[in-house]
Formats: structure tokens, sequence, C-alpha cells
């Protein structure tokens, strides 16, 4: 069996967002395209409409900013079939939509979001992150792969392993700019080979990624909704930014698809390891003070 890591971040401006957040979601190779239909039929029940198709985008910036949470709240959870239409037409009509349209299309993103956080628990999805507090230092060496990610690539080994020894998996990433793109494959291939722990992953993880348009692939557009909803909503001892507490819910339906695993760490045969990891130093160990 295989699983597909789509992967995409949130927060790598360091300008608005409270955290640095790069996030992965494991899905089966069996349930893919099962998943992709059911979470495309949720945008169209939901919207009417394909409300991806065009230059929109199911981003968590653009479906879960405050002020949809503020226009959903204008009016009372509109019957379903009257929102539908209302959302419907909110999308046609652009700016000239009037209140109503507004609430409803609001609602309408809120009750997608939900439904796709539902399909990927039936499917037996998992969510994995690496977080990045702020202030963390960046500099580390060009050529060595970044903390967050070789984080992100063990807890999804830890998956697999917990899976079956036979699995499989495939790193999916949201395409970079291209030479941004060499400087990563070139990093995972050293990491991959020439780190005694990456060749140990690399057995069950093809160290060669595959890059995609994420306004074109389901996988990584759902990446962005847990990068983004971790990033402004889930909080540990170390995370002393405020949260965004209308999140609170989605926060608990992403944190259901945590991965959890037990292994052998100093002597403590059942130490937990989770699949989101919070890191305050980016750098390895060569460039360290």
């Amino acid at each position: 069996m295989a699983f597909f890591l789509f992967i995409d971040e949130s927060g790598q401006d360091r300008r608005d967002s409270p955290y640095e957040v790069l996030a992965g979601v494991a899905i089966e190779d069996r349930d893919l395209w099962n998943l992709i239909q059911a979470v495309q039929d949720s945008e169209l029940l939901n919207f009417g409409t394909r409300y991806s198709h065009g230059v929109r985008e199911l981003k968590g910036k653009k479906l879960l900013k405050r002020k949809t949470y503020k226009h959903a709240s204008m009016l009372a959870p509109i019957p379903f079939d009257e929102r539908v239409m209302l959302a419907k037409q909110c999308l046609e009509s652009g700016e000239s939509a009037g209140r109503a349209q507004m609430a409803a299309l609001s609602q309408a993103k809120l009750a997608y979001v939900n439904d796709v956080f539902d399909i990927c628990a039936r499917f037996r999805c998992r969510f994995f992150a690496s977080i990045v507090t702020d202030p963390a230092p960046m500099k580390h060496t060009p050529s060595v792969l970044r903390k967050d990610y070789s984080y992100l690539f063990e807890r999804f080994y830890y998956f697999l392993e917990d899976v079956s020894p036979s699995a499989q998996g495939v790193v999916v990433f949201d395409e970079l700019e291209k030479s941004q793109s060499h400087i990563l494959v070139g990093q995972m291939d050293d990491y991959f080979k020439n780190t005694a722990k990456g060749r140990q992953r690399s057995g069950m993880i093809i160290p060669e990624p595959f890059f995609v348009h994420s306004d074109l692939t389901t996988g990584v557009q759902i990446a962005d909704l847990v990068a983004y909803i971790i990033s402004w909503g889930f909080r540990t001892g170390d995370m002393t930014e405020p949260a965004r507490e209308e999140l609170s819910d989605l926060v608990g339906a992403v944190c259901q698809l945590r991965h959890r695993s037990i292994r052998e760490v100093d002597g403590n045969a059942n130490f937990v390891i989770w699949s989101f990891g919070v890191i305050k130093d980016l750098r390895g160990k060569d460039v360290q003070g």
C-alpha cells in the first residue's frame, strides 16, 4: 500500500501569521480518488457551483479569515436550500452582493470546511505539522534540509511504520518557484542519501517529491486548510501567541486526525510522539551557536 503526503505551508512570509506551519495530509492511494470526488461534491453542494473555478482558491486565508465569521454571524443560520441559492448569487454578483447573500456565502464557506474534515475522517486521513515558533533562528546551511521538513518526514515515517512494514510514502509539494524547487529537491536528496536517519527512512518514503499546482490539487488544498488552522488556532504550552477562539471547533477536528506513535526514547519504552511538532530553532547542529 502507498500513502500520498500532500504538503503546504502557512505563515512563511512571517508578517501576518502568528506561526509558521508546514503541514501534511496523508491519504492512502486507494482512497484518493474517492476523497477528491467527495470534496468536489461538497463544494458543489454548499456553493451551488464550483467555488474554485476561475481566480478563486479554496485556501484557508480566503475561507476562514475573520471577515468570514463576521459576515456569517450577520444573520441566523439560513436554511440549507436558501443558503445555497444565496451563496451562488453572491459568487455571481461579486461586489454588488447584498447582506443576505454575503451572510449565506460565509456560512457556506464554514460548512464546506467542516465537510472537508468530516470527509478526511471518513477516509482515515492523518495530519502532520511542523510548527515554528517566532522568533526562531533562521540561519541554516543552504544544502541542509531544514528541521521543519525533517521533523515532518520523521512523523510520516513513524506513521508508515505503524501502518505496515510494506507501506510506502509519496511526497507531494505545492509548486515553488523553480529555483526554490531545485534547492528543496537537492536538500531532500542529500538528506535521504547522506544521513543515517534519512537513509533509514528512504526505505519507506520515496526521496524524490512531486510538485503540483495547489489550485488544481485537492490534497494540497486540504493541507493548506490544516496549516492555516494550526497557525491561527492550535496552541501548546510552547505557543504563546493568542489563538482565534472562533476556530476552536475546527482545531478540534484537526487534532482528531493527528497520528500518535509510541517509540523508545532515552530509555522510555512508551514515549508518545504526536504528528504535530513544535520547533524552536530551525538550524542544524553545525550552525547553532
